[in-house]
Protein backbone atom coordinates (compact mmCIF):
# COMPACT_ATOMS: atom_id res chain seq x y z
CA UNK A 1 0.00 0.00 0.00
CA UNK A 2 1.30 3.43 -0.71
CA UNK A 3 1.44 6.11 1.67
CA UNK A 4 0.88 9.32 1.02
CA UNK A 5 1.18 12.55 2.73
CA UNK A 6 -1.50 15.67 2.29
CA UNK A 7 -0.75 19.17 4.02
CA UNK A 8 -3.92 20.77 4.79
CA UNK A 9 -7.46 19.85 6.15
CA UNK A 10 -9.23 21.71 4.37
CA UNK A 11 -11.80 21.12 1.93
CA UNK A 12 -9.33 19.88 -0.83
CA UNK A 13 -7.10 17.64 2.01
CA UNK A 14 -10.03 16.12 3.27
CA UNK A 15 -11.61 14.80 0.38
CA UNK A 16 -8.20 13.72 -1.35
CA UNK A 17 -7.41 12.06 2.41
CA UNK A 18 -10.55 10.30 1.87
CA UNK A 19 -10.60 9.11 -1.82
CA UNK A 20 -7.23 8.39 -1.46
CA UNK A 21 -8.36 6.04 1.04
CA UNK A 22 -11.08 4.79 -0.84
CA UNK A 23 -8.55 3.85 -3.87
CA UNK A 24 -6.51 2.18 -1.63
CA UNK A 25 -4.22 4.43 -0.59
CA UNK A 26 -2.85 5.01 3.29
CA UNK A 27 -3.37 8.80 3.59
CA UNK A 28 -1.84 11.10 6.34
CA UNK A 29 -3.03 14.34 6.93
CA UNK A 30 -0.52 17.13 8.53
CA UNK A 31 -2.46 20.54 9.76
CA UNK A 32 -0.58 23.55 11.20
CA UNK A 33 -3.79 24.06 13.72
CA UNK A 34 -4.57 22.12 16.31
CA UNK A 35 -7.67 20.66 14.93
CA UNK A 36 -9.75 21.00 11.50
CA UNK A 37 -10.21 24.99 11.80
CA UNK A 38 -13.81 26.32 12.62
CA UNK A 39 -15.15 29.60 10.96
CA UNK A 40 -14.90 30.63 8.05
CA UNK A 41 -17.24 32.16 5.40
CA UNK A 42 -20.51 30.27 3.26
CA UNK A 43 -19.40 28.64 0.32
CA UNK A 44 -20.43 27.74 -2.71
CA UNK A 45 -20.59 24.14 -4.15
CA UNK A 46 -21.91 23.88 -7.46
CA UNK A 47 -22.15 21.71 -10.91
CA UNK A 48 -19.77 18.77 -11.11
CA UNK A 49 -18.58 19.43 -6.95
CA UNK A 50 -22.26 18.35 -6.36
CA UNK A 51 -21.24 14.64 -7.95
CA UNK A 52 -18.23 14.69 -5.53
CA UNK A 53 -20.44 15.02 -2.59
CA UNK A 54 -23.02 12.53 -3.89
CA UNK A 55 -20.31 10.12 -4.18
CA UNK A 56 -18.39 11.25 -0.64
CA UNK A 57 -21.97 9.99 0.85
CA UNK A 58 -22.55 13.56 2.34
CA UNK A 59 -24.76 15.33 -0.05
CA UNK A 60 -27.80 14.84 1.87
CA UNK A 61 -26.56 16.26 4.80
CA UNK A 62 -24.86 19.32 2.99
CA UNK A 63 -28.14 20.41 1.57
CA UNK A 64 -29.91 20.23 4.96
CA UNK A 65 -26.82 22.61 6.31
CA UNK A 66 -27.37 24.91 3.53
CA UNK A 67 -27.71 28.89 4.08
CA UNK A 68 -31.91 29.77 4.82
CA UNK A 69 -31.38 33.38 3.35
CA UNK A 70 -34.97 34.70 1.94
CA UNK A 71 -33.19 37.18 -0.41
CA UNK A 72 -30.53 40.07 0.12
CA UNK A 73 -30.52 44.50 0.00
CA UNK A 74 -27.50 46.26 -1.49
CA UNK A 75 -26.80 49.73 1.15
CA UNK A 76 -24.93 53.01 0.04
CA UNK A 77 -21.84 54.13 2.04
CA UNK A 78 -24.00 55.78 4.53
CA UNK A 79 -26.66 52.99 4.41
CA UNK A 80 -29.30 54.10 1.79
CA UNK A 81 -31.26 51.23 0.22
CA UNK A 82 -30.37 50.90 -3.82
CA UNK A 83 -31.87 47.58 -4.48
CA UNK A 84 -33.18 44.37 -3.66
CA UNK A 85 -33.94 40.99 -4.40
CA UNK A 86 -36.10 38.08 -2.79
CA UNK A 87 -34.40 35.61 -5.83
CA UNK A 88 -31.30 35.70 -5.18
CA UNK A 89 -28.34 36.63 -3.30
CA UNK A 90 -24.48 38.02 -4.11
CA UNK A 91 -23.08 35.26 -2.06
CA UNK A 92 -24.58 32.74 -3.12
CA UNK A 93 -26.90 33.08 -6.65
CA UNK A 94 -30.05 32.41 -7.09
CA UNK A 95 -32.12 30.82 -4.76
CA UNK A 96 -33.98 28.56 -6.69
CA UNK A 97 -30.52 26.47 -7.85
CA UNK A 98 -30.02 22.91 -6.98
CA UNK A 99 -26.36 24.59 -5.94
CA UNK A 100 -25.77 24.62 -2.06
CA UNK A 101 -24.40 27.44 -0.29
CA UNK A 102 -22.67 25.96 3.37
CA UNK A 103 -20.41 26.92 6.07
CA UNK A 104 -17.07 25.92 5.17
CA UNK A 105 -16.43 24.92 8.66
CA UNK A 106 -19.95 22.44 8.14
CA UNK A 107 -18.24 20.95 4.78
CA UNK A 108 -15.02 20.53 6.59
CA UNK A 109 -17.27 18.68 9.30
CA UNK A 110 -18.96 16.06 7.12
CA UNK A 111 -15.40 15.74 5.41
CA UNK A 112 -13.26 14.99 8.06
CA UNK A 113 -16.07 12.45 9.51
CA UNK A 114 -15.79 10.78 6.25
CA UNK A 115 -12.09 11.02 6.74
CA UNK A 116 -11.70 9.59 10.03
CA UNK A 117 -14.18 6.27 9.13
CA UNK A 118 -11.90 5.92 6.21
CA UNK A 119 -8.93 5.07 8.49
CA UNK A 120 -7.14 8.59 8.03
CA UNK A 121 -4.55 10.03 10.25
CA UNK A 122 -4.21 13.23 11.11
CA UNK A 123 -0.99 14.97 12.64
CA UNK A 124 -2.17 17.88 13.70
CA UNK A 125 -0.29 21.17 15.02
CA UNK A 126 2.37 20.95 12.83
CA UNK A 127 3.59 21.55 9.43
CA UNK A 128 5.98 20.57 6.45
CA UNK A 129 9.59 21.98 6.61
CA UNK A 130 11.44 20.39 4.33
CA UNK A 131 11.10 17.84 1.15
CA UNK A 132 13.42 15.81 -0.37
CA UNK A 133 12.24 13.91 -3.21
CA UNK A 134 13.89 10.83 -4.56
CA UNK A 135 13.69 7.63 -6.85
CA UNK A 136 12.21 5.87 -4.17
CA UNK A 137 10.35 8.23 -2.21
CA UNK A 138 9.85 11.74 -0.72
CA UNK A 139 11.80 12.42 2.96
CA UNK A 140 9.87 14.52 4.34
CA UNK A 141 10.40 17.20 7.74
CA UNK A 142 7.73 18.74 10.03
CA UNK A 143 8.23 21.21 12.67
CA UNK A 144 7.13 18.54 15.63
CA UNK A 145 7.48 15.08 14.32
CA UNK A 146 10.10 13.14 13.25
CA UNK A 147 11.07 12.91 9.83
CA UNK A 148 9.18 10.20 7.79
CA UNK A 149 8.94 9.23 3.89
CA UNK A 150 6.26 8.75 1.60
CA UNK A 151 5.43 7.60 -1.48
CA UNK A 152 3.92 10.85 -2.59
CA UNK A 153 3.36 14.41 -1.04
CA UNK A 154 0.45 16.64 -2.09
CA UNK A 155 0.01 20.65 -1.44
CA UNK A 156 -3.52 21.00 0.02
CA UNK A 157 -2.15 23.79 1.63
CA UNK A 158 -3.79 27.13 0.21
CA UNK A 159 -2.72 30.16 -1.77
CA UNK A 160 0.50 30.69 1.13
CA UNK A 161 0.96 26.74 0.14
CA UNK A 162 4.60 25.62 2.18
CA UNK A 163 4.66 22.70 0.18
CA UNK A 164 4.39 24.55 -3.35
CA UNK A 165 7.01 27.07 -2.22
CA UNK A 166 9.50 24.56 -1.54
CA UNK A 167 8.82 21.97 -4.24
CA UNK A 168 7.60 24.83 -7.20
CA UNK A 169 9.56 27.66 -5.61
CA UNK A 170 8.42 31.36 -4.01
CA UNK A 171 5.26 32.36 -3.85
CA UNK A 172 5.72 35.84 -5.74
CA UNK A 173 6.24 33.38 -8.80
CA UNK A 174 2.83 32.98 -8.78
CA UNK A 175 0.57 35.15 -7.09
CA UNK A 176 -1.71 37.08 -9.58
CA UNK A 177 -3.36 39.76 -7.39
CA UNK A 178 -6.58 41.35 -7.82
CA UNK A 179 -6.91 44.85 -6.63
CA UNK A 180 -8.45 44.04 -3.44
CA UNK A 181 -8.37 42.74 0.46
CA UNK A 182 -10.84 40.72 2.47
CA UNK A 183 -11.58 39.63 5.98
CA UNK A 184 -13.83 37.04 7.34
CA UNK A 185 -15.07 36.53 10.74
CA UNK A 186 -17.93 35.65 13.04
CA UNK A 187 -20.42 37.75 15.04
CA UNK A 188 -23.36 37.91 17.31
CA UNK A 189 -26.35 38.89 15.48
CA UNK A 190 -26.33 42.20 17.04
CA UNK A 191 -28.21 43.39 14.01
CA UNK A 192 -30.80 41.88 13.90
CA UNK A 193 -30.95 40.33 10.67
CA UNK A 194 -33.64 37.46 9.71
CA UNK A 195 -32.24 35.42 6.81
CA UNK A 196 -31.69 38.62 5.42
CA UNK A 197 -28.57 39.18 3.65
CA UNK A 198 -26.68 42.82 3.40
CA UNK A 199 -23.80 44.21 1.38
CA UNK A 200 -23.14 47.73 1.34
CA UNK A 201 -20.76 49.26 -1.30
CA UNK A 202 -19.10 52.71 -1.04
CA UNK A 203 -16.74 54.43 -3.60
CA UNK A 204 -15.09 57.49 -2.60
CA UNK A 205 -11.97 59.83 -2.62
CA UNK A 206 -10.73 58.20 0.59
CA UNK A 207 -10.91 54.82 -1.08
CA UNK A 208 -13.39 52.14 -2.21
CA UNK A 209 -14.84 49.88 0.25
CA UNK A 210 -17.31 46.91 0.03
CA UNK A 211 -19.02 44.21 2.90
CA UNK A 212 -21.45 41.31 3.20
CA UNK A 213 -23.13 40.81 6.32
CA UNK A 214 -25.67 37.30 6.83
CA UNK A 215 -26.99 35.71 9.49
CA UNK A 216 -25.99 31.87 10.19
CA UNK A 217 -27.27 29.03 13.05
CA UNK A 218 -30.96 29.96 13.13
CA UNK A 219 -29.92 33.77 12.95
CA UNK A 220 -27.95 33.54 16.08
CA UNK A 221 -24.96 34.48 14.67
CA UNK A 222 -23.59 36.61 11.06
CA UNK A 223 -20.72 35.61 9.08
CA UNK A 224 -19.06 39.18 8.13
CA UNK A 225 -16.87 39.49 4.80
CA UNK A 226 -15.32 43.09 4.83
CA UNK A 227 -13.29 44.21 1.60
CA UNK A 228 -11.45 47.05 0.34
CA UNK A 229 -9.53 48.02 -3.06
CA UNK A 230 -5.59 48.42 -3.42
CA UNK A 231 -2.56 47.25 -4.64
CA UNK A 232 -0.41 44.83 -3.22
CA UNK A 233 0.68 45.35 0.40
CA UNK A 234 3.26 44.55 2.70
CA UNK A 235 1.67 42.79 5.72
CA UNK A 236 2.72 39.94 7.63
CA UNK A 237 0.03 37.31 6.84
CA UNK A 238 0.14 35.81 10.52
CA UNK A 239 -0.21 38.68 12.27
CA UNK A 240 -3.79 39.28 12.50
CA UNK A 241 -3.34 42.60 15.31
CA UNK A 242 -1.61 44.11 12.09
CA UNK A 243 -4.15 42.62 9.77
CA UNK A 244 -7.13 44.32 11.86
CA UNK A 245 -5.01 47.68 12.09
CA UNK A 246 -5.01 47.33 8.47
CA UNK A 247 -8.46 47.05 7.73
CA UNK A 248 -9.70 49.04 10.32
CA UNK A 249 -7.63 52.10 8.52
CA UNK A 250 -9.02 51.26 5.41
CA UNK A 251 -12.74 51.36 6.19
CA UNK A 252 -12.64 54.01 9.20
CA UNK A 253 -14.37 56.35 6.34
CA UNK A 254 -17.19 54.50 5.68
CA UNK A 255 -21.04 54.72 7.32
CA UNK A 256 -23.99 52.85 8.47
CA UNK A 257 -22.92 49.85 10.76
CA UNK A 258 -19.29 49.99 9.87
CA UNK A 259 -17.63 51.57 12.95
CA UNK A 260 -19.90 48.41 14.91
CA UNK A 261 -18.28 45.68 12.72
CA UNK A 262 -15.01 46.79 13.06
CA UNK A 263 -15.67 46.44 16.59
CA UNK A 264 -16.86 42.82 16.54
CA UNK A 265 -13.81 42.36 14.20
CA UNK A 266 -11.47 43.28 16.97
CA UNK A 267 -13.11 40.57 19.51
CA UNK A 268 -13.82 38.13 17.16
CA UNK A 269 -13.28 34.26 18.11
CA UNK A 270 -12.08 33.50 14.44
CA UNK A 271 -10.66 35.57 11.87
CA UNK A 272 -9.50 35.39 8.54
CA UNK A 273 -7.67 38.08 6.19
CA UNK A 274 -5.89 37.91 2.97
CA UNK A 275 -5.32 39.04 -0.60
CA UNK A 276 -7.80 38.81 -3.49
CA UNK A 277 -5.52 36.61 -5.65
CA UNK A 278 -5.34 33.78 -8.33
CA UNK A 279 -2.27 30.95 -8.41
CA UNK A 280 -1.46 30.63 -12.02
CA UNK A 281 1.18 27.60 -12.65
CA UNK A 282 2.22 25.88 -15.75
CA UNK A 283 2.19 22.59 -13.81
CA UNK A 284 1.13 21.42 -10.64
CA UNK A 285 3.01 18.30 -10.22
CA UNK A 286 6.13 17.38 -10.57
CA UNK A 287 8.53 14.16 -9.44
CA UNK A 288 6.54 12.61 -6.38
CA UNK A 289 4.91 16.01 -5.21
CA UNK A 290 1.22 17.28 -6.57
CA UNK A 291 -0.78 20.34 -5.45
CA UNK A 292 -4.83 20.52 -5.18
CA UNK A 293 -7.17 23.21 -4.76
CA UNK A 294 -6.05 26.66 -3.72
CA UNK A 295 -2.69 25.55 -3.68
CA UNK A 296 -2.26 24.98 -7.46
CA UNK A 297 -5.06 27.00 -9.29
CA UNK A 298 -6.30 29.52 -6.62
CA UNK A 299 -9.43 31.24 -8.62
CA UNK A 300 -9.92 33.96 -5.50
CA UNK A 301 -13.04 34.45 -4.04
CA UNK A 302 -14.42 36.52 -7.16
CA UNK A 303 -14.96 33.16 -8.66
CA UNK A 304 -17.37 31.26 -6.23
CA UNK A 305 -15.98 28.40 -7.26
CA UNK A 306 -12.80 28.08 -4.88
CA UNK A 307 -14.69 25.14 -3.25
CA UNK A 308 -15.94 23.26 -6.01
CA UNK A 309 -12.51 23.30 -7.83
CA UNK A 310 -11.05 22.50 -4.40
CA UNK A 311 -13.52 19.12 -4.47
CA UNK A 312 -13.27 18.31 -8.17
CA UNK A 313 -9.98 18.66 -8.45
CA UNK A 314 -8.92 16.19 -5.23
CA UNK A 315 -11.63 14.03 -6.43
CA UNK A 316 -9.80 13.61 -9.67
CA UNK A 317 -5.93 13.46 -8.44
CA UNK A 318 -6.99 10.52 -6.00
CA UNK A 319 -9.17 8.52 -9.18
CA UNK A 320 -6.14 9.20 -11.37
CA UNK A 321 -3.75 7.97 -9.16
CA UNK A 322 -5.77 4.79 -7.97
CA UNK A 323 -6.32 3.44 -11.74
CA UNK A 324 -2.39 1.63 -11.36
CA UNK A 325 -2.52 1.25 -15.03
CA UNK A 326 0.98 0.54 -15.08
CA UNK A 327 2.06 3.89 -15.85
CA UNK A 328 2.50 4.88 -11.94
CA UNK A 329 2.15 8.22 -10.29
CA UNK A 330 3.75 10.11 -13.24
CA UNK A 331 0.85 8.85 -15.87
CA UNK A 332 -1.50 9.49 -12.68
CA UNK A 333 -0.08 13.32 -12.91
CA UNK A 334 -0.50 13.78 -16.31
CA UNK A 335 -3.47 12.52 -16.60
CA UNK A 336 -4.72 15.17 -13.59
CA UNK A 337 -3.21 17.75 -15.48
CA UNK A 338 -4.64 17.25 -18.89
CA UNK A 339 -8.52 16.57 -17.18
CA UNK A 340 -8.00 20.14 -14.77
CA UNK A 341 -6.28 22.35 -17.07
CA UNK A 342 -9.24 22.95 -19.07
CA UNK A 343 -11.73 23.34 -15.78
CA UNK A 344 -9.33 25.68 -13.87
CA UNK A 345 -8.75 27.83 -16.60
CA UNK A 346 -13.17 28.25 -17.16
CA UNK A 347 -13.21 28.97 -13.45
CA UNK A 348 -10.64 31.16 -12.92
CA UNK A 349 -11.57 33.38 -16.27
CA UNK A 350 -14.89 34.15 -14.45
CA UNK A 351 -13.63 35.68 -11.50
CA UNK A 352 -12.51 38.06 -13.68
CA UNK A 353 -15.77 38.72 -15.55
CA UNK A 354 -17.66 39.10 -11.48
CA UNK A 355 -15.00 41.74 -10.50
CA UNK A 356 -15.84 43.48 -14.19
CA UNK A 357 -19.53 43.71 -13.21
CA UNK A 358 -20.52 41.76 -15.96
CA UNK A 359 -20.93 38.00 -15.35
CA UNK A 360 -22.86 35.88 -17.59
CA UNK A 361 -25.23 32.91 -16.47
CA UNK A 362 -23.21 31.09 -19.44
CA UNK A 363 -19.91 31.56 -18.53
CA UNK A 364 -21.07 30.37 -14.67
CA UNK A 365 -22.69 27.49 -16.40
CA UNK A 366 -19.23 26.82 -18.59
CA UNK A 367 -17.41 27.02 -15.49
CA UNK A 368 -19.41 24.55 -12.82
CA UNK A 369 -19.90 21.97 -15.24
CA UNK A 370 -16.46 21.96 -17.54
CA UNK A 371 -15.67 18.69 -16.51
CA UNK A 372 -17.10 15.00 -16.23
CA UNK A 373 -16.71 12.97 -13.35
CA UNK A 374 -14.83 9.12 -14.08
CA UNK A 375 -17.33 6.04 -12.96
Amino acid sequence: MQNVLVSGAGVAGLTLAYWLRRNGFAATVVERAPAVRPGGQAIDVRGAALGVLDRSGILDEARAARTRLRGMAMLDGEGNETWRSTEMTMSGGRLDSPDIELLREDLTALMHRQAMGAGVEFVYDDSVTTLDDGPDGVRVGFERSPERTFDLVVGADGLHSKVRRLAFGPEEDYVRHLGAYLTVFSAPNFLGLDDWEIWLNHESAAGAATYCVYPVRDNSEIRITLGFKAGPLAYDHRDTGEQKALMAERLAHVGWETPRLLRAMREAPDFYFDQMAQIRMDRWTGGRTALVGDAGYCPSPLSGQGTSLALVGAYVLAGELGKRDGGGHAAAFARYETRMRPYVALNQAIAHENASGNPSEESMEKAKNGIALDG
